[in-house]
């Protein structure tokens, strides 16, 4: 599905800015704010710094993007929706990690814990490595 298309689906209306800054995040895949407004200001100088961080908070709400809380205090957009885990090396970069095996055991073990009747709608794990000392 296109860019235009999904934000419609989303209920959102398409807009040259908020194409942008989807684009935007798409290229530099787990973004920071800062480097957000870097990109589209220098695409597009008039969009504002109170544009993106409204276009951005809309893009979370309606799930075209989700935040990542990065153990350096800042917050990182990732495009990337479906289920997934993330490992932050020691060089702080942030690395996707698919394991539907883990998320499967995960699940069944808080359904363990917390019991039948209840539904687990997202499991999302952020595994932070340091380097060895030898």
């Amino acid at each position: 599905m296109n860019t235009s298309n999904k934000m419609r689906s989303k209920g959102l209306k398409v807009t040259p800015q908020r194409m942008l800054i989807y684009d935007i995040v798409g290229e530099l895949c787990h973004a920071s704010i800062e480097e957000i407004i870097t990109k589209t200001q220098q695409a597009n100088s008039e969009i504002t710094i109170s544009t993106i961080y409204r276009i951005l908070n809309s893009f979370c709400d309606h799930e075209l993007l989700a935040k990542i809380n990065h153990p350096n205090g800042k917050i990182y957009y990732d495009i990337n929706m479906h289920e997934h885990h993330h490992i932050i090396t020691p060089e702080q970069l942030i690395i996707d990690m698919d394991d539907p095996e883990l998320t499967q055991l995960i699940q069944q073990r808080v359904l363990d814990k917390i019991g039948i009747n209840n539904q687990v709608d997202k499991i999302s794990i952020q595994i932070t490595t340091s380097l060895r000392q030898k």
